[in-house]
Parts: C-alpha cells; sequence; structure tokens
C-alpha cells in the first residue's frame, strides 16, 4: 500500500457546551498528486469569494473561524462550478513537482489544501452536483437545483464598487441574506445560492456562521471548467452528510475503519492521546441544517 502523508492535529477546546468539557480532533490528508480530471466546458466567467465559517459556535465566533477563496465559474450554456481557489493552486504546483519536492513542501506547511467541497449547478442540466472528498474517499450526489423563495427588501450596500440590494431567504434551516446588483445580470451566486436578478455578491446567514463575499472579477476567463476524475461514491445528500458527521466526530476511528491503519495520535505537546478515536461533540452545524431530517 502506497503511503498517504498525514498531517495529524489534535486539539484540546476549554470551551464548555451543554455537555460539558469538549474536543475537536482534527485530521488533514494531504494530497500527493493531483487526481485527473476531465473539461466540461471551456469559456467562463470567474468570481472570487472569500468564504469564511465558524468552527466552534460555543466560543467567540471570530476567534474560531475557517476561511478559503473560492472561485465561482460560469459558462455561457449556465454551466456553474463553485470550488476552492487555494485547491487549484495547490494543483498547479503538485504537476510541477517531484514526490521528494511535494513530500519537503507538506511538512513544511506549504500545500495546504482549500475545502474539496465542489458545487456544480446544470450539470448535468437542472440538476445540481455535488462533490467532496471525506477522509480517503470521494463522494458525489445529485439533486434537482433548488428553488429559493427570496423576499426582496430595500436595503442596500456597495460590494466591490457595485451596488447591491438585499434579499432574504429561508434555505435548509438557515436564513439568510443576500446583496446582489443588476449590474451584472446573472440570476447566480456563491455555493447553492441563486435565482436572483442579479449576481449575489455578498451572502450570510442570520448568526454570520457562514459568510461568502465577492472580491474579484474576471469577465473573459480561459480556464476550462473540469472535473475530477475519481472513483465517486454514487449517494444521497442526507448519506453524503453521514459520512461527513462520522468522520468530522471521530476522524481518527473514521480513518482507521477506511484504511484498516492505525493512526498515533499525541497532542501538542508530544503526550499521546489514548482516546483519540473515539467520537467527539461536533462544535458546529453544517451549512444545510436540514440534513438530519
Amino acid at each position: 500500500m502506497k503511503k498517504t502523508t498525514l498531517i495529524l492535529v489534535a486539539i484540546i477546546i476549554p470551551a464548555m457546551a451543554a455537555s460539558g468539557k469538549v474536543r475537536r480532533n482534527t485530521l488533514t490528508i494531504a494530497q500527493t498528486k493531483v487526481p485527473e480530471t476531465e473539461t466540461i466546458i471551456d469559456e467562463t466567467m470567474e468570481f472570487v469569494y472569500d468564504y469564511t465559517w465558524c468552527n466552534d459556535t460555543t466560543g467567540h465566533f471570530e476567534d474560531n473561524r475557517t476561511s478559503d477563496q473560492m472561485l465561482l465559474q460560469i459558462a455561457p450554456n449556465g454551466i456553474t462550478k463553485f470550488s476552492s481557489y487555494k485547491n487549484l493552486t495547490v494543483d498547479s504546483l503538485l504537476m510541477n513537482m517531484s514526490r521528494e519536492q511535494v513530500v519537503d513542501a507538506i511538512l513544511e506547511g506549504k500545500l495546504s489544501n482549500g475545502d474539496f467541497m465542489t458545487i456544480f449547478k446544470n450539470y448535468p442540466e437542472g440538476k445540481l452536483t455535488q462533490t467532496d472528498k471525506v477522509c480517503m474517499d470521494w463522494f458525489r450526489y445529485e439533486e434537482d437545483i433548488p428553488e429559493m423563495e427570496w423576499e426582496l427588501t430595500d436595503s442596500v450596500a456597495n460590494v466591490l464598487g457595485y451596488e447591491c440590494r438585499a434579499a432574504l431567504c429561508n434555505f435548509r434551516g438557515r436564513e439568510w441574506t443576500a446583496f446582489y446588483t443588476e449590474e451584472i445580470p446573472l440570476m447566480e451566486g456563491p455555493w447553492k445560492l441563486h435565482g436572483l436578478p442579479g449576481l449575489i455578491m455578498k451572502a450570510s446567514d442570520k448568526n454570520g456562521e457562514y459568510v461568502f463575499e465577492c472580491v474579484g472579477i474576471k469577465s473573459n476567463a480561459s480556464r476550462p471548467i473540469t472535473i475530477y476524475k475519481v472513483p465517486y461514491n454514487n449517494t444521497s445528500r442526507r448519506k453524503y452528510y453521514d459520512a461527513k458527521h462520522q468522520f468530522d466526530i471521530n476522524p481518527f476511528g473514521f480513518y482507521e475503519a477506511v484504511t484498516g491503519e492505525h493512526v498515533d495520535v499525541v497532542d501538542a505537546t508530544g503526550i499521546p492521546v489514548n482516546d483519540s478515536n473515539e467520537p467527539v461533540d461536533l462544535l458546529y452545524d453544517y451549512i444545510e441544517r436540514d440534513w438530519k431530517k
């Protein structure tokens, strides 16, 4: 079996939840090579978004945030892709490095991946396709492009120099506020958000746990929309979230169950964490809260 470079982090969280003290374990599995890709369509427009989310709602939001830059690609035929810009950069670097250089760069923290969540709209036509990597496995599911019932308001804001109006929507357990601009007449937006009379430039849920904000635009981009050619587990949205949840509450135990390999975990001081493969409380909720229903 090929060895996989692992970055293991066991963090003891001194926060208090309803069940008492809680702990967050994280397991990062760094890619040592780029999966083969398939081009879906060429010519696109590109919009870059800052994406932040709270990874511990039991503490202060600003002290417990994860961030990534995401790329929204929009093709003339209506196909869109929303994916991590950081991963595109890492993929480009990996393709020009030897295996030894890759391992050294990973150990030095220079090849940190972003979020593997990728959202395609109208691929296939009328469908939303999400792909993601959970531990060592790739997941893929399709659903009808969800209808979003927006309430338009008179509130305005300026985002990236564009005048934007606000709209409200309840979507899968969260109350969203989105700012869209009719100056860019595209009924699209970050993540699964869409359906307003202009591009969604900024969006956040009511509590500010998930936030998207456009920070860059390229109207003529040569980068094609692609998809990884990997052995996906074709599944449903519910089953995908079930697998993701099992990994997030017990990453080391999940890894051992999937690979059959034991993971030795130590804390920041080098002391072994003997109960690292026991489930812990999840300190936040997913962007879609209805997944348990």
